[in-house]
């Protein structure tokens, strides 16, 4: 597989230098590639975005406010997506003079590619200016744009700087997500999830105060409340869980816990099964997880909680459940040979527990 960086290689800068001279003549299109390309092999894929916008700079006129205009016109020619973070990332270098062009040219810039990274410099300079006009974003009939309002401003963002303004005071962003708690875009609504999940690693408390005044019989915001308290819910966070009426107090029982190997070599599966058992003569709604518990280089373990089923499991009845979860390294996870053990958790409560040999 070719490596993500390379969405910035040489065919991709002979096009935009073809775009750019058609709308501004005077560009040297052959000294720009020369510079733009020059060590590119040494770049990450951030570092070859950052040095594109450099290069831009250097070869365009030496006025933002033009060179912010040509862009608008080069911006729709090229590819939607990454490569076309050029344009904000341009704007998040060289517009810090002009915070009104600047702010107009992100909202344009954002449903080519996106402008969540960009807007983080602003923040950062100066956040109630900024999310000022954020909050005017999260109106906007464009989701781009909205998604943008929450995306940008994330306290968290991956592969971005921490907002620790926003870290600190939670009730920054509040009124941008109260906008988009019911928005009908999928897009929006993973963002705003992802917001308060942020929220949920400094800020418990305010994320869930937050979300329990949200009507959630309105399916977009439960949606977003649920993707956004996986974690807590995981957990066993009792408020998060009572948020969707799921009690910590099961009255169940773990039967017939079986694997179906105890010795699983790397690459192979580790399959089990379980009954889960009511104890209560009522209807109970059941979060079931199950947590792997890694062996680490240095021989300690590190727990790891995986999604199972959730079931209303009805009064004095019992449910068969299986799985099978193959064991192989990924570039986030290498595994270590030796004893593992894998756990039942049902409503944050764990309750069975098995041991296995990763083995080679």
């Amino acid at each position: 597989m070719e490596p993500l960086k390379e969405m910035f290689n040489k065919a991709y800068y002979q096009k935009l230098a073809l775009h750019v001279t058609k709308i501004y003549p005077a560009f040297n299109d052959k000294t720009f590639i020369k510079d733009v390309t020059h060590n590119l092999d040494s770049f990450s894929l951030n570092q070859r975005l950052r040095n594109t916008s450099v290069a831009l700079q250097k070869h365009l006129p030496n006025n933002y406010k033009k060179s912010v205009s040509i862009l608008y016109d080069v911006a729709p020619l090229m590819p939607n997506g990454y490569t076309n973070l050029v344009c904000p990332d341009f704007v998040s270098l060289y517009g810090h003079d002009d915070f009104k062009l600047s702010m107009e040219a992100l909202h344009y810039f954002t449903k080519f590619g996106s402008s969540e990274f960009a807007i983080r410099e602003f923040i950062k300079r100066d956040a109630n200016q900024t999310l000022q006009v954020m909050k005017k974003w999260a109106g906007d009939k464009n989701h781009h744009v909205r998604r943008l309002a929450s995306e940008g401003s994330r306290p968290r963002l991956p592969w971005s700087f921490k907002l620790d303004e926003i870290i600190k005071n939670p009730k920054l962003t509040a009124p941008i997500l109260e906008q988009l708690k019911e928005d009908d875009e999928l897009y929006v609504r993973k963002s705003v999830a992802n917001h308060i999940n942020d929220f949920t690693k400094d800020n418990k408390e305010f994320a869930l105060q937050l979300v329990s005044q949200w009507n959630l019989k309105n399916e977009h915001s439960a949606w977003i409340v649920k993707h956004a308290c996986r974690n807590l819910i995981k957990q066993g966070d009792a408020n998060a869980l009572a948020l969707f009426n799921i009690s910590k107090n099961v009255k169940i029982a773990i039967q017939n816990f079986k694997l179906k190997s105890n010795d699983v070599k790397l690459g192979n599966a580790l399959e089990f099964s379980f009954d889960v058992v009511s104890e209560k003569n009522a209807t109970q709604k059941l979060v079931v997880d199950y947590i792997i518990h890694y062996r680490k280089k240095l021989g300690d373990l590190s727990p790891k909680v995986f999604k199972l089923v959730n079931i209303n499991l009805p009064a004095n009845a019992n449910q068969t459940i299986t799985k099978k979860q193959v064991l192989k390294d990924f570039t986030t996870r290498k595994h270590y040979f030796g004893e593992h053990f894998v756990e039942i958790q049902v409503n944050g409560v764990k309750l069975a527990k098995k041991k296995f040999m990763l083995t080679n």
